[in-house]
């Protein structure tokens, strides 16, 4: 069988999944970016003669003129960047911490530990947003401690300001009046940049950290396993202590397990939506907003479909720039003495092989 029969029939093989694809993905991704370069309000058809080609109008108004939308995309980008910074180190660091935990031999009952730490993973994000914001209500449990320090109350979980304002405003420090207030970045000053994430996106990241650890648990103890326990055994022999195994011999064995994890941390928190969608939808005052929710709010609340996939666009663009942003740093990085050896040994083998 000749390669180009061979080549001709394997496509014939995935042409139907091709087609699919074509037709469900590739289809809708073209239409969407039509109607972000369009003026479609969701009425008619997308090609129809009533929509006309605006170009970059829908991405310039989220970017300049100090506009409602440009406020609205700054703050949704502040709110993500700071559910971004903060769930998905912690959550891989709790994920690996339980791996590690589950993964040893002295402990007993390991398969009891792992369906109970794996359990939020597959419940409904619906239910576990409702019954986490229950926890924080006003008669909830979370209620009821944070009054044993006399800071309970039935607003304080509205409190619009951010975790670092409150510590500052407790230290008699003011800076809404300041020089960083006089200054904006995307219709959002850079005191509120600065700000810190509000109460309620502080549960709301407390909850991503509960709900993902237990899915990326489930990756690390693979490959904790795949590495094998000689390998440990060789490392206590050494005398080398639990902490600088797992530094120096483990977590650089597992970096591809890592890399997947830290990638995939990255593209589920920056399009965060059923949460608020179900919770808060953005208050309050849009300390919950996200650039997922707003995507939303704009094309089926306010009919500006060319504005919500625009919006819909530029959180692809982040996450492909921070994705590669993201391999670039956790790429191996090879001593230069290493890869001179290498290649000489490599240039040494062809010239005996020619030989």
């Amino acid at each position: 069988m000749t390669s180009t029969r061979r080549n001709r029939e394997g496509w014939l093989f995935v042409s139907p999944a091709l087609a699919v694809l074509g037709l469900f993905l590739m289809l809708p991704c073209v239409l969407a970016v039509w109607v972000s370069l369009s003026d479609w309000h969701g009425n008619g058809s997308i090609v129809g003669s009533g929509v006309s080609f605006v170009g970059l109008k829908n991405y310039k108004e989220l970017f300049s003129g100090g506009s409602l939308q440009e406020r609205n995309l700054g703050t949704a980008l502040r709110n993500n960047i700071y559910y971004v910074m903060l769930v998905v180190p912690l959550q891989t660091i709790l994920a690996l911490g339980l791996a590690v935990l589950v993964n040893t031999r002295l402990l007993r009952g390991r398969g009891f530990f792992r369906t109970t730490f794996y359990f939020p993973s597959v419940t409904s994000s619906v239910a576990i947003t409702v019954l986490w914001l229950y926890l924080f209500s006003s008669t909830g449990t979370v209620n009821g401690i944070v009054g044993w320090f006399g800071a309970h109350g039935p607003n304080w979980f509205n409190d619009p300001r951010g975790l670092i304002q409150l510590i500052l405003d407790r230290l008699g420090v003011d800076q809404s009046s300041g020089p960083l207030a006089a200054h904006q970045f995307i219709g959002v000053t850079w005191w509120d940049w600065l700000a810190g994430p509000s109460i309620a996106m502080t549960a709301y990241i407390l909850m991503g950290i509960f709900t993902t650890s237990g899915t990326f648990m489930l990756l690390f103890i693979a490959a904790l396993r795949a590495i094998g326990e000689e390998v440990d055994e060789a490392g206590r022999i050494d005398g080398a202590s639990g902490w600088q195994r797992l530094r120096h011999i483990t977590v650089p064995m597992i970096r591809p397990t890592v890399f997947t994890v830290v990638t995939l941390g990255l593209i589920g928190t920056w399009q965060v939506f059923d949460q608020i969608y179900a919770g808060t939808q953005g208050s309050p005052v849009d300390t919950t907003l996200t650039p997922a929710f707003l995507s939303y709010t704009e094309a089926f609340g306010s009919q500006l479909w060319g504005q919500g996939a625009a919006i819909s666009f530029v959180l692809f663009a982040i996450i492909v720039v921070i994705t590669l942003l993201q391999r670039w740093l956790m790429r191996e990085r090879t001593p230069r003495r290493v890869r001179l050896q290498a290649a000489i040994t490599r240039q040494i083998i062809a010239e005996r092989a020619q030989q």
